[in-house]
């Protein structure tokens, strides 16, 4: 079952309006999207949920970090962390005895099927807004660095998965 990798996949940068010059000390928005697929994605399952809570390993934590980048030139730094605490149900309109709530942004979710609860854990949308008063005037070719990290549990073994999203120009001007 731990054969198959987990990865990072369907990777999009882009800038939300499509403006091409930006005015130096304007903010840029920037939509990132990308999915956490493979043996993590797999293993994330009420079976998995409930022999793991049987164990008392009850919260299942991923640490998410967006660093983007000019060249090799830091310009923003995020960190992103999603937490999927199992508990006990009794709730009819579940037919598990272990279920999980999905904690993005500090605000509960409480899925009701498996791929809901996949989807809020593993599916990342994030805008970001980027000030653009330490680039220089010209044009920018920007990409965002993306890491994300687990510990270990009862199913998966710690893990950290990296990528390099598409690139973008940023076109700032005095």
């Amino acid at each position: 079952m731990r054969d198959r990798q987990s990865s990072i996949t369907n990777v999009i940068l882009n800038k939300t309006h499509h403006e091409n010059k930006t005015k130096k000390g304007e903010p840029v928005t920037l939509d990132l999207s990308f999915k956490i697929d493979g043996n993590i994605r797999e293993v994330f399952n009420p079976k998995m949920w409930e022999t793991a809570y049987d164990k008392h390993d009850n919260v299942f934590r991923m640490s998410i970090s967006v660093t983007l980048k000019v060249k090799s030139r830091k310009i923003f730094l995020t960190k992103i962390t999603r937490k999927a605490p199992m508990f006990w149900t009794r709730s009819p309109t579940i037919p598990f005895r272990i279920w999980v709530s999905i904690i993005r942004d500090d605000t509960p979710f409480y899925p009701v099927t498996i791929e809901e609860a996949k989807s809020l854990l593993f599916d990342v949308n994030k805008i970001f807004k980027i000030e653009t008063n330490n680039l220089n005037h010209g044009n920018h070719t920007t990409y965002a660095d993306i890491k994300v990290s687990w510990g270990r549990h009862y199913y998966t073994e710690p893990e950290e998965i990296s990528i390099v999203s598409n690139t973008i120009d940023l076109h700032i001007e005095d």
